[in-house]
């Protein structure tokens, strides 16, 4: 429940951000009459992230055995690149998201036509893609987790992103961006990693990966999956007790090159590098 909930709210809370500052700049520039446009873009994009959640969903009911655990690996896969892209996405692009959108508006409505549906497509393209996003991450949650709980930590981070983003946008929530997208992003790839070795355990099972598969270590005597400490563990991070050798190495070798990008230095941009005259 923990995982959904987290990943909801925090792909929430980016669709939100977006659309919250369309909405501030359509009223403080006296464009109010606008919001109708926005709430369709946001209906259209929402429409389509169910749809294709439901269609994969239908799909995947279908297949034996053998090609569900290979449909698992696969959404799991295109889960830990969505994942890892939405994390340094927002990392770099944070602090000059108002600006870019701010100036993406005054040039949609400089144009003198098509406002409606330049304004309809924004709000679509921001919305559809935490949206299908979040279609491929919940998905393969579900398909990892047993957990009954898991759909009810999505909904709850829906509505407590919802009611953060309007907080946002009446100013009357104050929230430090930078440093929850930057504890929200570790987080995020901590649970990335844990898809990735389920993805190649699911790749193995479906007979597509059979390398590296002797055990390395078996907790299972010190931490269990039936205990509520190891359930919580394979829920968040995907633990299990018993990893082959090529679960342990994509999810360390995962975390190791991630990690070190994640927490580099970010350099300057050219033009705020001072350049001493030459003597």
């Amino acid at each position: 429940m923990l995982v959904p909930f987290l990943i909801m709210l925090r792909e929430g809370l980016e669709a939100a951000l977006i659309v919250g500052i369309i909405a501030s700049y359509l009223r403080q520039t006296g464009r109010g009459a606008w919001m109708p446009a926005v709430w369709i873009g946001i209906f259209l994009a929402t429409t389509l992230a169910l749809l294709v959640g439901a269609g994969l969903q239908l799909v995947s009911a279908e297949f034996p055995q053998r090609q569900q655990e290979m449909f698992e690996a696969v959404v799991g896969l295109i889960a830990v690149g969505v994942l890892t892209w939405m994390v340094f996405w927002m990392r770099r692009a944070a602090q000059g998201l108002r600006s870019e959108l701010t100036g993406a508006l005054d040039s949609a409505f400089a144009s003198g036509h098509s406002h409606t549906y330049a304004l309809i497509g924004m709000v679509f393209l921001a919305v559809a893609r935490e949206g299908l996003e979040s279609v491929f991450f919940l998905l393969a949650v579900f398909q990892q987790s047993q957990s009954s709980a898991a759909p009810l930590g999505a909904l709850l981070g829906v509505i407590c992103s919802v009611f953060a983003g309007w907080a946002f946008y009446r100013g009357s929530l104050r929230l430090n961006l930078k440093h929850f997208f930057r504890v929200t992003g570790l987080f995020i790839l901590l649970v990335a990693a844990g898809l990735l070795a389920g993805s190649v355990r699911a790749l193995h099972e479906a007979g597509w990966w059979n390398h590296a598969q002797q055990i390395l270590f078996d907790l299972s005597n010190w931490l269990p999956l039936d205990t509520p400490l190891g359930s919580v563990f394979a829920g968040v991070f995907g633990y299990q007790p018993a990893p082959s050798l090529s679960e342990v190495v994509a999810y360390v070798g995962f975390l190791t090159v991630t990690l070190l990008l994640f927490f580099r230095p970010r350099r300057l941009a050219p033009s705020l590098v001072r350049v001493e005259p030459a003597r």
